[in-house]
């Protein structure tokens, strides 16, 4: 890390770093800027990544390698759909299958993609996703089936901005330092809406810009709660989640 310790006022055990990954482009990207209603298709049930999309998860790979980032990561948390575990493997995984040099990956259920109405966001029963990427880790998942998308309803944006707060509250309880989270662009904007909540406005608006197809943005975060113990393991409430300050504006496009 480039910024001095002396620079930084908080005790790092009370920090996170935290790496924010978009998911490669996917085909229903591309379906849907063609069309929006194309989004409805059961063609593009939890959409794959397109050739585009791979080409991107295989340049920001190079760019975390060469970069020494990939040495640094402990824990890679993951959206549980297809797309977002194909970039999670692709960039910060070993296509040889062995945990040798390779942090864990873990797929959690809270950080998956706006729910409801578009069959994209639905993801594959659980024992599929192991069976295509056995070196993950599934034990956070909610079930077999899918049972929260709902075909009806799509989920209001109050309502992920709740699911939010409570994937950064666990995110808290994690022991490691330095975490990759790869999910979607909403998603990430509204995590990064909780951690520049006390931000100066045109640093929120910088922070919670538009995440690109495969955009890596790292922030620290800082548990500033009074009472909170000297450990890495802090539950601060949404308020005193953190100040997030800009670490390394991307590694990737």
């Amino acid at each position: 890390m480039n910024t001095p310790a002396a620079q930084f006022p908080y005790p790092w055990q009370r920090c996170k770093i935290v790496h924010l990954v978009r998911h490669g482009q996917a085909m229903h990207n591309v379906e849907g800027d063609k069309n929006r209603e194309a989004l409805l298709s059961p063609h593009l049930f939890d959409a794959q990544l397109s050739p585009l999309g791979l080409q991107q998860v295989d340049k920001l790979r190079k760019d975390v390698h060469a970069s020494g980032l990939l040495k640094r990561i402990d824990l890679v948390i993951t959206s549980p759909l297809y797309r977002t575990m194909q970039t999670a493997f692709g960039v910060f995984g070993n296509p040889e299958r062995s945990a040798d040099d390779c942090p864990q990956i873990m797929a959690v259920e809270l950080c998956r993609d706006r729910l409801g109405v578009r069959p994209c966001d639905m993801r594959r029963r659980v024992s599929e996703c192991q069976a295509l990427f056995p070196s993950f880790d599934f034990s956070m998942m909610d079930g077999e089936d899918d049972r929260i998308w709902n075909p009806d309803v799509r989920e209001p944006e109050e309502e992920i901005a709740a699911r939010m707060v409570l994937f950064m509250k666990w995110l808290w309880t994690r022991p490691e330092q330095e975490i990759v989270i790869v999910s979607h662009g909403i998603i990430l904007q509204h995590i990064l809406y909780i951690l520049g909540n006390d931000c100066h406005q045109t640093v929120r608006s910088a922070l919670c810009k538009r995440f690109d197809n495969c955009e890596l943005r790292s922030v620290v975060i800082v548990d500033k709660s009074l009472g909170a113990a000297d450990s890495q393991v802090c539950s601060p409430t949404p308020s005193g989640v953190a100040k997030a300050k800009v670490l390394r504006e991307q590694v990737s496009n």
